[in-house]
């Protein structure tokens, strides 16, 4: 009992700590290339490895008739998110940025209000309200070297959004395919529809240090394959609540990352804005686990 104890510890651990590294290390990536050449190349070093990993798991192709779905769901995740996240980080520290994305399930709640009628309740409108107020906070926290403007932040907002689509339109594939296929088809997606970036992409490689390539690589591998497999692993063992228990963590370790990395330190507004934005995210999810709201936001930390 206490072995698989510490293996589901050990995967939890795995999961927030290469999330949390995502944040700072397109900060890094950033310094030599383009944003959309970091999403490009992350996600062709994700895709091939993913690649590899079906033809020895002997994965199927989805139908014919999911493709276009599939595809869309891809795009909106996996480009549209990693696009508009990239861009905002020019102007948003790591850690500032890895606040606003756990903004996602209140996204999630309002778009499942918005397409199928879910309860958002009193506790969701509460949190939602006290989460924007934290986002306003934040937008008020310039530091020297970095600057939260109103546009990076309305772009990871945007990237937010954007993967909320994902985690609300999911749910029947997920079913009809299970975990680790369908996310290696919307990430292979979500590749496909990024391929009209490849120009210039070699010479970007070309002209980089090779620590930041590295560092690209690195995104591909660790944040964007590996945590999937680690949440999948405790969901099989524990259950979808025990999954998604300490994610709200991630915000915390991509601070503490980001100051080891790359010296960056959070204002006073800034770590107001982000408590704030945690209590409300927290606050939103205090709900009737009857309700199908809750499950909604859980398919989101599932991923």
């Amino acid at each position: 009992m206490k072995s698989w104890n510490l293996r589901i510890i050990g995967a939890h651990f795995i999961t927030i700590i290469l999330w949390s590294s995502a944040f700072p290390a397109i900060r890094v990536a950033l310094t030599a290339y383009s944003p959309e050449h970091i999403s490009l190349l992350r996600l062709l070093v994700g895709s091939s490895c993913l690649l590899i990993l079906a033809l020895f798991l002997k994965i199927r192709l989805p139908d014919k008739k999911d493709l276009p779905f599939i595809l869309l769901l891809g795009f909106l995740a996996f480009s549209v998110y990693h696009v508009a996240l990239n861009y905002g980080e020019q102007t948003v520290n790591a850690g500032i940025a890895s606040l606003l994305v756990s903004i996602a399930p209140l996204f999630t709640a309002l778009l499942a209000l918005l397409f199928f009628k879910e309860r958002f309740g009193m506790f969701g409108w509460l949190g939602a309200f006290i989460a924007l107020t934290g986002v306003v906070f934040i937008s008020f926290g310039n530091g020297n070297e970095i600057v939260s403007t109103p546009t990076g932040i309305l772009l990871i907002l945007i990237a937010a959004l954007a993967e909320s689509f994902y985690f609300v339109f999911q749910s029947a594939y997920l079913q009809k395919y299970g975990f680790i296929p369908f996310t290696m088809y919307t990430i292979w997606g979500g590749t496909l529809s990024m391929l009209w970036f490849v120009p210039g992409l070699t010479q970007e490689i070309s002209q980089a240090p090779l620590d930041i390539t590295l560092t690209i690589v690195y995104l591909g591998i660790f944040p964007t394959v590996i945590p999937y497999f680690a949440l999948a692993y405790v969901t099989t063992k524990s259950g979808a609540a025990e999954a998604t228990s300490s994610l709200y963590l991630t915000p915390a370790f991509a601070f503490l990352i980001a100051w080891v990395w790359l010296h960056e330190v959070p204002t006073f507004y800034q770590i107001v804005g982000g408590l704030i934005t945690l209590l409300g995210v927290s606050i939103s999810n205090m709900k009737e686990r009857k309700t199908t709201i809750v499950s909604t936001v859980k398919r989101f930390n599932q991923l």
